[in-house]
């Protein structure tokens, strides 16, 4: 009942204040340049008293005389159409005055069958609660992206954006935003760090060679940072070379601030590489080291290595790197059907991204990848 007194109330008041200045009747104000006429006149007489004084030359005068006469003409433009009479035509008032009537009624009937005057109220801060983030960001996207437009060399509004690409998965646009800030700005810690993030987010979590060697670049900018030898023992890792990047970890690490927040979580990481490292399988130097040996004794080596990375990724099937090693070892020993089926189990274990990437490691060795996903 409230709802609909209030409502009652705006309505009236509504059509009220759009009413009563049609019925009003309407009064010419004459404009404040019609009491300029005399002035400009006079105006025009004394220059050419000071053209005849030689105050002034022929140009200058002419150039006074077509300023004057452009406000003169302005004033008598004025004055008659403030003089002109107000008319309004009977049919065009009766249209205003129905339309006024009509749409609040049809308002009010419409929202009685669609609406509901009895839900709850929820506050603004309710409904910015419950995703306030996106609106934030769209909101800031719009402005910043329209004025980027307007102004495509300030620098400060790529430096906005670029980031919000990055988190909202837009990652061409982020490669753009940041490739402007480094034109714009040079290579700075935060462009380039940026700019090696969103290529790694473009290959699905790969650590390109592209992207290794930006990272590299950032960690002489800023050594303390934590990103980007955490990306650089990745790429090693994908390499297969996972005792590499356990040092590079340890070395950071040992020169990091005892209170780091994420000092403790890496040391467990470097412990659990170094444990992976032991257990890896054969490259081709492992392959190359062993030639001098008998077949026998060669290939009970190479097995053993294989046997014991293929019984870790039982254990820890979720092993990215781990899954590269073992589909690279069957590959190095001529056994492309075991190279197969490691990929097929690979893919079967791993998530969305992580199948992605190894199924863009494999392609090299010629597997069948996409039979591999369709199964």
């Amino acid at each position: 009942m409230k709802f609909w007194l209030f409502a009652s109330c705006l309505t009236v008041a509504g059509t009220l204040a759009v009413l009563i200045p049609i019925t009003r009747r309407r009064t010419a104000v004459a404009a404040p340049e019609t009491q300029d006429l005399a002035v400009y006149q006079d105006q025009l007489k004394e220059v050419d008293t000071d053209l005849q004084r030689n105050l002034i030359d022929q140009e200058s005068a002419e150039q006074a005389r077509l300023e004057i006469a452009r406000r003169l003409i302005k004033a008598e433009k004025a004055q008659h159409d403030q003089s002109a009479p107000l008319r309004s035509g009977w049919l065009r008032n009766s249209l205003i005055l129905a339309s006024v009537m009509i749409i609040p009624a049809f308002s009010w009937g419409l929202y009685s069958i669609l609406g509901s005057p009895d839900l709850p109220s929820q506050p603004l801060a309710q409904r910015m609660a419950s995703s306030p983030d996106r609106a934030a960001v769209d909101e800031l996207l719009a402005k910043a992206e329209t004025h980027l437009k307007q102004n495509p060399d300030d620098a400060r509004g790529w430096v906005l954006l670029a980031p919000i690409y990055l988190r909202t998965g837009r990652v061409d646009e982020a490669l753009i935003a940041y490739q402007n800030i480094i034109r714009l700005n040079g290579e700075e810690f935060s462009s380039v760090l940026g700019m090696a993030e969103s290529l790694v987010a473009k290959n699905n979590g790969l650590v390109t060679p592209d992207a290794k060697e930006l990272f590299e670049k950032a960690g002489v900018m800023n050594p303390q940072d934590v990103r980007p030898p955490a990306y650089l023992a990745r790429f090693l890792m994908q390499e297969n070379q996972t005792a590499e990047a356990a040092d590079l970890l340890e070395n950071f690490a040992n020169q990091a601030a005892l209170d780091a927040p994420w000092l403790p979580e890496m040391r467990q990481t470097i412990q659990q590489m170094r444990a992976d490292a032991n257990q890896k399988g054969p490259t081709s130097e492992d392959v190359e080291a062993a030639k001098d040996m008998s077949d026998t004794d060669r290939n009970e080596m190479i097995e053993g290595m294989v046997a014991g990375l293929d019984q870790r990724l039982r254990d820890n099937p979720d092993d990215i790197a781990g899954w590269q090693q073992l589909v690279r070892s069957y590959m190095i020993l001529n056994k492309k059907d075991q190279a197969q089926d490691a990929l097929n189990r690979g893919l079967e274990a791993l998530n969305a991204d992580k199948q992605k990437i190894l199924s863009d490691f494999s392609q090299q060795f010629g597997l069948d990848v996409e039979g591999s996903i369709n199964e």
